[in-house]
């Protein structure tokens, strides 16, 4: 959080206490300040190149065999409502209520196979990370956002590497951002839609009250450095220096304020819903266009939470009413501004959940968890686009070509990144190494 708090204590005239002064910008991860935040991400290394990926979970996995791998030709307790279309590329068809992607299938790749939940139930864990939730080393598997934070670093000091926009959902998986694991909170996500939106204001400090408490700090820190013996010290002032820079820099807030985005280009994108969907994510189409606004302004890695498809029962009216056309617009609005904007070769985009739907539609017009398959889009990145990869049986439920394992499409998006999956290594808390992702994992040849 980017918070300098005003709480009354008498000990100074702002009614800060010094403890609280000196925790300027306190971010509430793990008890770090900004500044020491800074100071490790400063040790983790720091590069210049702006590639950037976009993570949207779709919460609570949704019917592979209703969007991209519609199946007409099955018997009717399968094949379900809806019919295909065709797309803007020969020979690849989806869904008839994905319109708008069908129309920009040259600039995606529908992934029919996606496989590697370990049982069917609902975590967003196994999108952010790759890997299965089981058999954690200590600390845990960190998310893209945390090793992108990790080894990328900041693009520019103003923005935090990693932003998640999901806000707090009733299963709390629903709602997760991804974590950073063995990382450490130093990696975590910064969440404007969660309890750090408020926390973007100086809470009542004017920008020249923030510079006469710029210049107590620097005092205070000069004074420790005469007392300090061991030379600890010498550096705070770069880390305190940053942490008040971000504060005060517009850049962040900007980038979150939507009333300076063109209306023509937020009409496009479309306001969606807000509220959260049952006990999952919003359907927020603004948390497209704020993840396009993010990246442009330094963001490595957004994650944003999408809806609640856990369709167990009445699967086909609630994609066709209150998912899928949303859904549609959020994403063929995102992937056609970033190339727009000349950022379609930079930023990578998938869209997942985590499991596919049974292929026998249930009862009470359902589909039920179904691990063994699911689907993904990806788009962007300088991928190879406009093409189906995987494919299904005849009833969607078993994969007849071309496995691909989440951790494959992780490796592929670190590679585009410029990180080597494999070679690149982190250790957890009891210090062993480990790749970023599992070397069985390969990045995708019909990708790059």
């Amino acid at each position: 959080m980017l918070k300098i708090y005003g709480h009354s204590s008498g000990k100074l005239c702002d009614g800060l206490t010094r403890r609280e002064f000196l925790q300027i910008g306190a971010l509430g991860m793990g008890g770090l300040a900004l500044p020491q935040l800074l100071q490790a991400e400063d040790l983790a290394g720091i590069r210049n190149s702006h590639k950037a990926v976009i993570m949207i979970y779709l919460v609570g996995a949704p019917p592979h065999q209703d969007m991209f791998d519609i199946k007409e030709e099955a018997p009717a307790e399968i094949r379900g409502e809806f019919k295909s279309i065709p797309t803007n590329v020969p020979g690849i068809r989806i869904c008839e209520h994905l319109p708008q992607l069908a129309r920009i299938m040259d600039k995606l790749v529908p992934i029919r196979s996606v496989h590697g939940s370990p049982n069917g139930s609902h975590d967003s864990f196994i999108c952010y990370t790759g890997r299965n939730w089981q058999n954690q080393p200590p600390g845990g598997w960190p998310a893209i956002g945390a090793v992108l934070s990790n080894f990328k670093g900041h693009y520019d000091k103003s923005v935090p590497p990693f932003v998640g926009l999901a806000p707090k959902a009733g299963h709390p998986p629903y709602g997760s951002p991804g974590h950073p694991g063995c990382l450490g909170p130093s990696h975590s996500a910064f969440r404007p839609s969660g309890p750090g939106r408020d926390d973007l204001t100086l809470n009542g400090i004017d920008a020249g009250r923030l510079g006469d408490r710029r210049a107590l700090l620097t005092g205070f820190d000069n004074f420790r450095r005469d007392v300090d013996q061991s030379g600890l010290v010498a550096g705070l002032d770069t880390f305190q220096q940053r942490a008040l820079g971000m504060l005060t820099s517009s850049k962040l807030a900007e980038a979150l304020d939507l009333s300076r985005e063109d209306p023509k280009v937020r009409e496009r994108y479309g306001k969606g819903d807000p509220k959260n969907y049952g006990d999952g994510a919003p359907r927020n189409l603004e948390h497209f266009l704020l993840a396009r606004r993010l990246v442009e302004a330094g963001a490595r890695c957004v994650t944003l939470n999408f809806g609640r498809w856990d369709f167990h029962s009445n699967n086909f009216s609630e994609a066709k009413n209150t998912h899928l056309p949303l859904f549609d617009q959020g994403m063929a609005s995102l992937v056609e501004d970033l190339y727009a904007r000349g950022m379609g070769d930079d930023v990578a985009v998938v869209a997942w959940g985590e499991f596919g739907r049974t292929p026998k539609i249930n009862a009470q017009a359902g589909r039920d968890h179904w691990p063994q398959v699911g689907c993904g889009l990806l788009a962007g990145g300088g991928m190879k686009t406009g093409q189906i990869i995987g494919a299904t049986d005849r009833t969607g439920g078993e994969i007849a070509e071309r496995p691909v394992h989440f951790g494959e499409v992780h490796a592929t998006l670190y590679h585009q990144m410029g990180i080597n999956p494999y070679s690149t290594q982190f250790t957890d808390l009891s210090g062993r190494p480990h790749s970023i992702v599992d070397a069985s994992h390969p990045i995708m040849s019909e990708l790059v």
